[in-house]
Parts: structure tokens; C-alpha cells; sequence
């Protein structure tokens, strides 16, 4: 007979969440230094820094924003204030990280290798905390959730059209060590991030 996963109590909740929210902030901080691109909303949100110099932390907030009403309506009030808490956090330390870890070069290969990894990582730890990024995270985890698909696949495909919009703008070495990150990302959420692997809700 198999026993119901255990729920992870609030403090759990609390630690893993800024645990999440740190690892991810430390791998955008290594892509951010490298002018790399990533997918997703946080991808999105390169696309329009790099566009137009607007502030990455602010921009990552606004962009998430039309996909909390999705968040509310298929995945509930928990995860939803779960999520704002997190985007929030990571917007605030991809201000602030630089001020405590002042990178002078870094090679765009190991950014987009060791930030792809690292923001992988965090992802994890905050879905299994039943949070997330935002924006394109709350789509995928909720169609994994409904139809079962693979959240790391779905995700690559939302990746693939943001780095193919960032051809506009940055060289195609830069675009290629993106484009490794991201894959690398995804790896990470398609290999340990599967329905039934790790039901801790």
C-alpha cells in the first residue's frame, strides 16, 4: 500500500523557496554578466532589457503579471502567492546579487553552462515547493498537472522561440552559449521533474 507523500510544512516551504530563489538569482547573475539570453519570461525579460535598458528586475515583475490570473484559476491561491513571493525575490537579488558578487569576466560558454545549470536547479526546488518563476513555468507546470505532459519539453519549445527572437540582437557566438544554457536547463527539469517522481504537495 503506498503511503500519501508528507507535506511539506510552511517552514519547508519558506527555506526552499528562498533557497530556490537564490540559485536561480546566482545563475541569472552569470548570465546577465555574460549578455546572454535564457527562455521563458525571464528570457522575455532579456529580450526587452537589452532592447530598450529598462530595469531587468522591475521588467521581470511586470512580465509575469497577465499569467497570475492562470496561476489563481488552475493552480490555486497558495501556489499563486507562492510564486509572487518568488518572482519578486529573484527580481530584487538580480539587483542586488551584483552588489556582493562582482564578476569581471566570465566566459559566455561557462555562463550559459553553469547558469543554465544553476537556474535548472532552483527551478527545481521551488516546483517541488509547489511555487515557481512565473509566466511561462505557470503554463507549463499547469498543462503537466492537467495532461500529464513533461514540463521540461514544454518548456524547451516556449525557449526555442524566445532564442530565436534574440538572433535580432545579440552575435551568434552569445547566441550559441545561450542556447546551450537553455538546453541545459531544460535537461535538468525533463530528467528530474516528472509527473509521479516527486508528489510532495
Amino acid at each position: 500500500m503506498n503511503t500519501p507523500p508528507a507535506k511539506h510544512s510552511h517552514f519547508e516551504d519558506l527555506q526552499g523557496i528562498l533557497t530556490g530563489a537564490l540559485v536561480v538569482a546566482i545563475g541569472l547573475t552569470f548570465i546577465k554578466q555574460a549578455g546572454l539570453l535564457t527562455g521563458g519570461a525571464v528570457g522575455l525579460t532579456f529580450l526587452i532589457h537589452y532592447a530598450t535598458g529598462a530595469n531587468f528586475g522591475l521588467t521581470l515583475f511586470l512580465v509575469n503579471l497577465p499569467f497570475y490570473w492562470l496561476a489563481v484559476k488552475r493552480m490555486g491561491m497558495e501556489f499563486t502567492l507562492k510564486t509572487l513571493a518568488t518572482v519578486c525575490l529573484v527580481a530584487l537579488l538580480a539587483e542586488t546579487l551584483p552588489l556582493v558578487l562582482n564578476i569581471t569576466h566570465i566566459d559566455p560558454f561557462f555562463a550559459g553552462i553553469t547558469g543554465g545549470l544553476l537556474m535548472g536547479v532552483g527551478m527545481l526546488i521551488l516546483f517541488r515547493h509547489r511555487a515557481s518563476l512565473g509566466g511561462f513555468n505557470v503554463l507549463v507546470l499547469y498543462l503537466q498537472e492537467r495532461f500529464h505532459w513533461s514540463a521540461g519539453k514544454l518548456q524547451m519549445g516556449l525557449d526555442v522561440a524566445i532564442l530565436l527572437a534574440g538572433t535580432l540582437l545579440v552575435p551568434p557566438l552569445v547566441l550559441a552559449a545561450s542556447v546551450l544554457g537553455a538546453v541545459l536547463l531544460n535537461f535538468a527539469l525533463a530528467v528530474n521533474h516528472k509527473p509521479g517522481r516527486y508528489m510532495a504537495f
